[in-house]
């Protein structure tokens, strides 16, 4: 068949993520889990763009193998009032003990600091951005001085 070894993507939105690091809520066990409330943020991309709305959550699992399985839910509002759900999964994955200390130490670090991918999923009820509901997308992130920052990319 042809076309089906290769996957196209088009660029669809930079999402800016405000993190209360100091609210986190620890959780011990085998398995470290960490609860960080998502306070805010933006999104811009050449078809949608607003805030990300407060109330979200980052769920990250510390493995013993070092990664961090995340798993997020929060919420996007558009510049023109539609509301979107937006669900993700991903690993975070060190690139060294030091990139480790970095992160664990919420320090900003180059981008290959970290593989940090995730698998974001919409829903949406709002008849503009119904397309939405049908994407998949795959995005890329960092953490910065400012928080985290994804480039999030819809799978054609």
């Amino acid at each position: 068949m042809a076309g089906i070894e290769t996957l196209s993507w088009d660029p669809l939105f930079v999402m800016r993520l405000d993190v209360g690091y100091v609210d986190a809520q620890a959780i011990g066990g085998g398995d470290r889990l960490g609860i960080f409330p998502v306070l805010g943020g933006t999104f811009e991309g050449a078809r949608l763009r607003g805030r990300v709305l407060p109330h979200g959550a980052d769920w990250v699992t510390w493995r013993a193998d070092g990664v961090m399985a995340i798993d997020v839910r929060t919420a996007l509002e558009t510049h023109d009032g539609a509301r979107i759900a937006m669900h993700y999964t991903g690993l975070a994955v060190p690139a060294s003990p030091e990139a480790t200390a970095r992160f664990r130490n919420r320090e900003p670090g180059p981008y290959e600091d970290l593989y940090l991918r995730t698998t974001p999923r919409f829903v949406t009820g709002h008849p503009a951005y119904d397309w939405l509901n049908r994407v998949i997308a795959v995005a890329n992130g960092m953490r910065t001085a400012d928080g985290p920052v994804y480039h999030v990319f819809a799978i054609r």
